[in-house]
């Protein structure tokens, strides 16, 4: 059993990505998908909190119901956009990594290397192809 969590969207590159980097270092996280089961509300403000971030700085911008609710405007305190969030789980940018070295939300997807335990097993290169992982388990950049 894993100890690492991953908030995960199958349908973004980014989470599909970072996911695999997850797999590489030997680990089978345990996959949330949020969209199907999102974070309580308390869960949502824990991961907040302890990703050291603020509440806007979690909301998802491209997507419909951003645009749709005004959320460009900076008018809504956090509970109102956690309420948001809730009701619109799209709108949590992803994906949010938990494990026992830390919380991050994995935008760019190589940012998981920073709270993965383990290291990689292997290269590793990313969908659109840019290699993050050497042959000898090392990272790129």
């Amino acid at each position: 059993m894993s100890n690492i969590t991953i908030y995960h969207n199958p349908a973004c590159g980014t989470s599909r990505n970072t996911l695999e980097m997850i797999r590489n270092s030997g680990n089978e996280p345990t996959i949330i998908y949020y969209l199907d089961t999102p974070p309580s509300r308390d869960d949502l403000i824990k991961l907040i909190k302890d990703m050291g971030i603020t509440v806007r700085a979690l909301l998802r911008k491209n997507v419909e119901p951003y645009e749709k609710l005004g959320l460009d405007e900076d008018t809504f305190a956090d509970e109102q956009l956690i309420e948001f969030m809730l009701q619109n789980p799209i709108l949590i940018n992803r994906p949010i990594v938990v494990t026992p070295v830390g919380t991050r939300l994995c935008r760019p997807s190589e940012v998981v290397l920073d709270i993965i335990p383990e290291p990689q097993n292997s290269a590793f290169t990313k969908e659109d192809g840019e290699q993050i992982i050497d042959e000898t388990g090392r990272r790129v950049k």
